[in-house]
């Protein structure tokens, strides 16, 4: 539809969830914003911690970094609050259709996990099976127990089909995930 004086409008069409566009640890900082604006939970994205060693200073304003380093290895992606719980969780995509490597968590990632569920706090990955366009959920207990009783070198898709919970996609919040973490505080899991 054209309007007088040469105004354009946007031709309507039909939305394709194909590709969305967002990268999973865009979609769970979208999710996170929300339950905190919502105060359902207080979830946040660990920083990296680095070590800046040198900085370029053109201006104040203009401060560039030159050199840094990591100070220490990363524990996992997200930790918080929620119903007093704390969840601590590693978050990962892959473009693997029938696996997920193993590679892409770090023993200390793996031994912070152990930890944090061994002290009573709700622990998970979240895996985006990118080509399938499908997220998932593994419960630490999950995780650990194919670690434990498996010698592979990464995690059958099957196997999150199986044992996973699909996070659907949705508008607010983008990745459901409390959904299922309220099944695990309710002993279901």
């Amino acid at each position: 539809m054209n309007y007088p004086g040469g105004i354009k409008t946007l031709k309507s069409h039909t939305t394709s969830y194909k590709n969305r566009g967002m990268s999973l640890e865009e979609d769970l900082n979208l999710t996170n914003e929300f339950y905190r604006e919502e105060d359902i939970a207080y979830i946040y994205k660990k920083p990296t911690p680095i070590q800046i060693t040198k900085v370029d200073y053109p201006s104040r304003r203009e401060a560039v970094i030159k050199e840094a380093y990591f100070k220490e290895p990363s524990t996992t992606d997200y930790n918080g609050i929620y119903k007093g719980y704390y969840i601590d969780f590693e978050a990962k995509e892959t473009k693997k259709t029938t696996s997920f490597p193993l590679s892409n968590i770090h023993p200390h990632q793996i031994e912070h996990l152990k930890n944090v569920l061994r002290h009573g706090g709700i622990c998970f990955l979240i895996v985006r099976f990118t080509i399938q366009n499908e997220t998932y959920l593994l419960t630490g207990k999950d995780f650990f127990s194919f670690l434990e009783q498996q010698e592979r070198k990464s995690i059958p898709y099957s196997y999150f089909v199986e044992k996973g919970h699909l996070i659907p996609f949705t508008y607010r919040p983008r990745l459901s995930y409390l959904k299922i973490v309220d099944e695990m505080i309710g002993g279901s899991l």
